[in-house]
């Protein structure tokens, strides 16, 4: 089985460029990232092309984190934000071969002009970034760590992928915060595996490395290569000692599953 390193949280002592470096020398075969504007993008382009690795994915920015958001695109009144991170995020995309944007939803109240505003901009995301032959995904997020996350079961997800008809949408199943949400992973991804675009893990509750927890990592994932999936699983947790180097005695066992 294939691993995606997620560079917002592992090999974090490292600018990107080298994070993703360090990713290619622990053994993982891509990348995924949060927020990487900060780096030009010609830098983590030639990061990419010296590794080999494929850019699985990166974020829309969260907004003004300090104020309270987590995503923009559910907001309704700042559509226009919204649209200006979807806008640079398919752009820097384009720029360094990533595959896919996280559009983040944001807090919001539940209430029928969130969804709309949020329908409203996957269309916009999934123009835009149809033009480039980009995907877009969309993540549940839990109540627990996010409260207030406009999207945080699968099944709106899957309603909302359903519903707007765009080849490009995608869901990105996270088994963390469904863990924590709903339960049920093996059942819920095989129910759902069409719609599905990326998986991620990482340990409930603690949200550390996966072979350690509630969730059964390797039973789940031999799971999901028995249903044939057969994209890098996404390693998105946050190392318990903070070294990413000295928590990855999982990595070599998970890669041997469904071998």
């Amino acid at each position: 089985m294939q691993f995606s390193a997620n560079l917002g949280f592992l090999f974090t002592e490292h600018p990107l460029p080298e994070a993703i470096r360090a990713a290619k020398r622990a053994g993982f075969d891509a990348v995924e990232c949060h927020f990487p504007y900060a780096v030009p993008a010609g830098e983590v382009k030639a990061a990419l092309e010296e590794t080999g690795l494929p850019m699985l994915g990166l974020n829309t920015v969260p907004g003004d984190v300090a104020g309270g958001d987590f995503g923009l695109a559910a907001l309704p009144g700042r559509t226009a934000e919204a649209r200006a991170a979807i806008e640079q995020a398919v752009a820097y995309a384009a720029a360094i071969g990533a595959a896919n944007v996280h559009v983040m939803a944001g807090k919001t109240d539940g209430g029928p002009a969130a969804e709309e505003t949020f329908r409203d901009n996957l269309r916009f995301a999934c123009e835009r970034a149809g033009a480039h032959g980009i995907g877009i995904l969309i993540e549940p997020i839990n109540h627990r760590d996010v409260p207030g996350y406009h999207l945080s079961r699968v099944e709106h997800a899957a309603e909302i992928i359903a519903d707007l008809g765009q080849p490009s949408l995608r869901l990105m199943f996270d088994c963390y915060h469904t863990q924590i949400m709903q339960g049920d992973l093996t059942r819920r991804i095989e129910a759902h595996l069409p719609l599905i675009g990326h998986i991620q893990i990482a340990a409930v509750p603690d949200r550390g490395e996966p072979d350690a927890g509630e969730v059964n990592y390797p039973d789940l994932l031999k799971s999901v290569a028995a249903m044939g999936y057969d994209r890098p699983i996404g390693a998105e947790y946050k190392p318990r000692g903070g070294d990413t180097g000295k928590g990855l005695v999982w990595l070599a066992p998970f890669r041997a599953i469904g071998a």
